[in-house]
């Protein structure tokens, strides 16, 4: 249970970096909303669903978005 919620915050702090990045989020975030932000949500996650894993492949988290 710890890998798991290590990987979880892991990944969501890969993806909050990546959103950060972008100077048009970075400068709607005061310092009260840098102060809120957590790794810990779980709402992109789907605990009882199926999961279709390809080890073949990696995540492409640093791919940017169109």
């Amino acid at each position: 249970m710890h890998l798991l919620q290590s990987s979880l915050v892991h990944i969501n702090t890969l993806l909050l970096q990546r959103v950060l990045q972008d100077p048009e989020f970075c400068n709607l975030m005061g310092d009260n909303e840098r102060r809120a932000l957590s790794a810990l949500f779980w709402s992109n996650i789907n605990p009882y669903g199926r999961f279709l894993l390809d080890m073949n492949r990696r995540l492409d988290l640093a791919r940017r978005a169109a």
